[in-house]
């Protein structure tokens, strides 16, 4: 993985990166070295623990104060390096610091940030620490909701593959999808809560615009929980449903099986009864009595096969 830390700050309404870190810029870090995390701590004078700790991928969402910056902690969807149709999510830091610094900090490139590293972000400054922790905050629920579209579209799109076959790959198929529900709910549901707690505006300062941003992040961010619990129902009976049809399909295979073993069985029994040296007579030295026998055991197995059949046992 490529290890790197970018430095950028808007000048005149565009952002441009810079190599220096200077006062209103945005330190962004990737898998940082502890050369990298020396030079930040250094430059910004931002306690150590709190760049370090984005550095454990099982890091939960939350808030943290530490001197003169604030830690805000979510969780962010991120493509598995396996599936490209598969998604886990990771931490995504983003520390505040009164010297007017913004860092983030995450172990994976997030795609959050793509837009805000690219300048497509309207009204996005650099300086206005409070206005872009709110605006990552908005892009990340907008992401969910984006990925549990595609995710859907998936869902049906394996659902009428599964209506033409149900091999195990098919289900596996599946279950990595259900497994992404999983993530996406989980992290969700713990982002609400930091969402929940930022708009009472006394963790991080909110200025004029922000609290109506907030609640539009906080919607949709509950948008998405509900969506992912509805797909994630969907997806549950649709496995249900098709591990049920294949347990039938293999029940009616056995039951056929068991079904011919007792038609054939009618012959087998005939002939062995007629192999036996038990004496019949002019029937028996007969040489027309074999093929009465087959007759006879044809027309058994017939009897046999159309009482089955009536019976629901075939």
């Amino acid at each position: 993985m490529k290890v790197m830390i970018r430095i950028y700050k808007t000048n005149n309404d565009k952002l441009e990166q810079i190599n220096e870190i200077t006062s209103n810029s945005w330190i962004d870090m990737v898998s940082p070295t502890t050369e990298e995390i020396n030079l930040v701590v250094e430059k910004t004078q931002i306690d150590r623990d709190l760049i370090t700790k984005m550095l454990d991928e099982n890091e939960l969402p939350r808030i943290e104060n530490s001197g003169d910056a604030t830690l805000v902690v979510i969780d962010a969807p991120v493509v598995t390096e396996d599936d490209e149709d598969e998604y886990q999510t990771y931490p995504l830091g983003v520390i505040m610091s009164e010297r007017n610094f913004v860092v983030t900090v995450s172990t994976r490139k997030v795609t959050v940030l793509h837009d805000f590293r690219h300048n497509h972000v309207k009204n996005f400054h650099t300086a206005k620490k409070s206005r872009f922790l709110i605006q990552i905050l908005g892009k990340t629920s907008a992401e969910y909701l984006k990925i549990l579209n595609n995710v859907y579209k998936e869902i049906e799109s394996k659902e009428d593959k599964l209506e033409k076959s149900t091999s195990n790959e098919d289900l596996i198929d599946l279950l990595g999808t259900e497994k992404t529900l999983v993530y996406f709910t989980t992290s969700l549901k713990e982002n609400d809560l930091v969402l929940e707690r930022l708009t009472t505006g006394s963790t991080v300062r909110l200025y004029e615009g922000d609290a109506d941003l907030l609640e539009d992040a906080l919607i949709e961010n509950r948008q998405a929980i509900d969506m992912a619990n509805i797909y994630r129902d969907i997806l549950s009976s649709i496995t249900g449903t098709y591990a049920t049809v294949v347990s039938n399909n293999l029940n009616d295979v056995m039951k056929f099986l068991a079904g011919i073993t007792v038609v054939l069985s009618v012959p087998t029994i005939v002939s062995s009864f007629m192999g036996m040296n038990v004496p019949f007579g002019a029937f028996g030295d007969n040489p027309a009595a074999w093929i009465v026998l087959l007759i006879a055991s044809v027309l058994a197995s017939a009897v046999v096969f159309l009482w089955m059949k009536r019976k629901g046992l075939l």
